[in-house]
């Protein structure tokens, strides 16, 4: 388990992003290595973050697989407001065809 998966005993996860993120094809790899070397270690260290995942779907058409598991919306907010993501979001968002959706979750059932 790496320190993105944290152990979910105890923790009531309220917000899940999803979906797809769309990048030009030439600029997938470069996309989901700026994404992982930004946002993982800023949600590494922050305590409301459970899950964070940015995977190459498909690079024939550029498509990106985006998953976060946050304990509340504050703790989200906190990583979305830091300077680090700012600049990620501004940087790319042109560039990209956005998909993901945030879900709110009333809870959760860790049974197998």
């Amino acid at each position: 388990m790496n320190a993105l998966n944290k152990p979910q005993e105890d923790l009531r996860t309220t917000v899940i992003i999803a979906g797809r993120v769309f990048v030009p094809v030439e600029e997938v790899e470069t996309f989901v290595a700026e994404a992982r070397a930004t946002s993982y270690p800023l949600a590494a260290v922050n305590p409301g973050n459970v899950l964070m995942s940015f995977c190459v779907e498909d690079a024939a058409t550029g498509a990106v697989t985006v998953l976060e598991q946050w304990t509340s919306q504050e703790a989200l907010d906190r990583h979305v407001a830091t300077p680090e993501i700012t600049a990620l979001l501004t940087a790319w968002g042109p560039r990209i065809r956005n998909e993901v959706r945030r879900f709110d979750v009333d809870e959760t059932d860790l049974r197998s």
